[in-house]
């Protein structure tokens, strides 16, 4: 803390004083160093005798809609409720405000679960409530627009020559030649940090590899599954498959070691999904079928990860009408129903969806909704295109509740839930599955629209004024 206790000094030599004495009180009762730099201020980080590396993964919570006037000898005591605090990081606005969020790493996983169940929608101040949820630190980047003929070892030399902290480069084969990548791939670096400083070299759209111009986004953060509900998973997904190879055939490789123990295949373009009737023999074709050769193909093996947790509902369970707003936004995955929720919640009109289209550059329908809320005046679109019509609506829910500041979609915070990016021209590439996580679709279909719109048939979507919103 600019090695005074008796100033707030910032990283631009700025003397700040929001309840200075506090602050100060706070550091020396707890005995945790304070620092502000790059906008935000750091308390902790480690905290006083920790010994090892950071936390892990799942340790973060992000928290909004704090009040201004709020600082962390407030926060603090609120937070360390949940369990022990390694660093809460609180972003800080040039005049010495807050900027209404923050970021608290827990020493265990445990505790973070336990912030959200106990904070989440808290009310820190008469009228004010906070916002808590999980924090997605991404460390992997989507690299696009590479030569179809570089391999695996010699992107990574490439990356790692223009990047620090690469750990490791996944590159997919194409369906149709597997000696070929399929234009892209996902650099996965050491820490978010070094992901976020390799982004802000590559993104300006004018980097090039191999005398090609890339481009670069953020990899969609894989889908965190809790360890109890991947113990039940009987489902193995299997890519890199030939596009000529068959399901009787995965079957009958897939059942090889113990006949009759698969229950059913589904192959779809170059991957599928195989299913047994119990986990164990799930789990013995993991470790034989993982890097086997089938057609030609070295296939990759992992568990499949649920889409949706479902429980068996048991016999005499009572059943009792819910609205939407008893449900917390961590109970939605869907940005659409998310939407709607908000516009309840702050008595607005339910979002409107108009629909347009345009013909992409490959001659397919690109797909778009512009989203009008009347009670606010307002409407949104996103500055890409899908292909599918449920991707299209639920991309411009997305960009609608972030055009609104609802920082809570599926868990996300503005570090994982990006805003609107520059128009990113694809050309001939097919569009990048931005998602890497197994079995899990992801917006791979978005496409930036440098052409001409034309409305297809706009569509009001609404709930009757008899219909209970719960079954929405």
């Amino acid at each position: 803390w600019g090695g005074r206790l008796g100033h707030v000094t910032g990283d631009d030599g700025r003397t700040e004083s929001p309840n200075e004495a506090a602050l100060l009180a706070l550091m020396e009762t707890t005995g945790y160093s304070m620092v502000q730099e790059n906008g935000q201020r750091k308390f902790g980080g480690p905290p006083p005798g920790w010994d090892g590396p950071p936390p892990p993964r799942g340790c973060e919570v992000f928290v909004g809609k704090i009040p201004r006037d709020m600082y962390e000898d407030e926060l603090v005591p609120v937070f360390e409720r949940a369990g022990r605090i390694y660093e809460f990081r609180l972003m800080m606005e040039f005049s010495g405000e807050n900027r209404g969020y923050a970021f608290v790493m827990y020493t265990t996983r445990e505790a973070a679960q336990r912030s959200i169940h106990l904070l989440d929608n808290h009310e820190i101040r008469p009228g004010k409530f906070i916002g808590v949820c999980v924090s997605l630190d991404n460390c992997r980047l989507f690299i696009g627009s590479i030569p179809k003929d570089k391999t695996k070892e010699e992107i990574l030399v490439e990356m790692r020559k223009v990047t620090e902290g690469v750990v490791d480069v996944i590159v997919y084969p194409s369906a149709t030649d597997k000696t070929k990548n399929r234009g892209f791939a996902f650099v996965e670096y050491d820490s978010h940090k070094a992901a976020a400083m390799a982004r802000r070299k590559l993104i300006p759209g004018t980097f090039q590899l191999w005398g090609h111009t890339i481009q670069v986004d953020w990899a969609e953060p894989e889908k965190d599954v809790d360890e109890e509900t991947m113990l039940r998973v009987r489902v193995l997904y299997v890519r890199n498959l030939m596009m000529t190879t068959t399901e009787e055939t995965l079957r009958q490789e897939f059942s090889r070691f113990k006949p009759g123990t698969v229950e059913r295949v589904k192959k779809l373009t170059d991957y599928a999904f195989v299913h047994y009737h119990s986990r164990e023999d799930a789990v013995t074709a993991l470790h034989l079928m993982n890097g086997a050769l089938i057609d030609g193909a070295t296939i990759e093996v992992t568990l499949a990860k649920p889409v949706r947790c479902v429980y068996p509902i048991f016999a005499g369970s009572s059943l009792s009408p819910t609205s939407l707003l008893s449900l917390k936004p961590g109970q939605f995955s869907s940005a659409v129903t998310l939407l709607e929720y908000y516009c309840y919640k702050n008595s607005w009109a339910l979002p409107e969806y108009y629909l347009y289209s345009t013909p992409g550059q490959d001659g397919k329908l690109m797909l778009i909704y512009k989203v009008v809320i009347s009670s606010t005046r307002s409407s949104f679109m996103p500055d890409k295109v899908c292909t599918v019509l449920e991707d299209a609506k639920e991309l411009a829910a997305q960009n609608a509740l972030w055009n609104l500041d609802c920082s809570f979609l599926n868990g996300s915070s503005p570090g994982s839930l990006s805003p609107p990016l520059p128009p990113v021209s694809y050309g001939s590439l097919s569009p990048p599955p931005v998602s890497n996580s197994p079995g899990l679709l992801s917006y791979g279909c978005t496409r930036a629209f440098p052409y001409p719109l034309s409305p297809t048939t706009p569509q009001r979507l609404y709930i009757p004024p008899n219909q209970n919103p719960a079954f929405f």
